[in-house]
This record gives C-alpha cells, structure tokens and sequence, in this order.
C-alpha cells in the first residue's frame, strides 16, 4: 500500500512503479526476441532449401520434437507469468507468448498432428517466404521499440 497524490491509501498495483517496470519488462524481452526473430525471420528468407530440409529433419525427430514442446511452453509461461500486458507495442510481447505456450502445448499433447501440419505446410510454396516475413516484421517492431523508441 502506499499514499497518493489524493492522499487516499492505494494499492501498489495502481503505482506508477509498477508500470514503469511493467515497461522495463517490456523493453528487456523485446531486446531478447526481436532479434532473435528478425534474424531467424531473415535466415528463412534466405535459405529456405535449407530451413525446408532441417523442418523435415525436425518434424521426423520425435524426441526433439518433444523437447522444443518442452522448451516452448516453458518460455511461453515465462512471458506470460511476466507480462500480461495487452495495449499498444507490448501486447505483441503477450501475444507471443501465448503462442509459445500453445504451440509448446501442441507439440508435447498431440506431435502426430503437429507433424502432419508440418509436413503440409512445407508442401505449400510461400510457406517459407511467409513465415519468414512475418518473423522479420515482427522481430523489426521489436527491435524497433526496445532499442530505438
């Protein structure tokens, strides 16, 4: 609890601190994904034979299949626990997180269906150049707001 500006007793969720480091928050895994994704998003481009043929190698790997699921889920409900914002720039941080949580969740629960998804996905041309452009536009606003804004 802390005193106002009314002179009321608040709680501290409605402090200033809290948003301020709701947005530190925010800067920090922006700086750790939109890198992460504006470079992967540019791999993809780049080489897509390449990611096409390490896709079927992945989709064929039932362990690592499993332990990306594992992984997956485990970031997705790192962002989510701690940062649960949902305006402006930052709900991309939350929106993406609750895509890693239910992709994570996909890949461990159901990873016949995930790899038949996968594997008609990779079929499909534009597939690639697709997800490799969202990946780099999404990574591009990412760095954009947590090194430049």
């Amino acid at each position: 609890m802390r005193r106002s500006d009314t002179g009321r007793t608040v709680p501290a969720f409605e402090s200033n601190q809290l948003r301020e480091g709701t947005m530190d928050t925010s800067l920090f895994i922006a700086r750790l994904i939109g890198p992460l994704l504006l470079v992967a998003g540019a791999a993809t481009l780049i080489n897509q034979e390449n990611m096409r043929r390490m896709a079927t190698d992945f989709l064929n790997s039932r362990p690592l299949v499993y332990v990306v699921g594992v992984l997956t889920l485990l970031a997705g409900l790192v962002i989510i626990n701690t940062h649960n914002v949902w305006e402006g720039w930052p709900a991309i941080i939350t929106i993406f997180g609750w895509l890693c949580v239910i992709g994570g969740a996909a890949r461990i629960l159901i990873p016949d269906k995930i790899r038949g998804l996968g594997e008609a996905m990779l079929q499909k041309s534009g597939v690639l150049t697709g997800s490799g452009v969202v990946q780099a536009l999404i990574g591009a606003v990412l760095v954009y707001f947590g090194y430049a804004a």
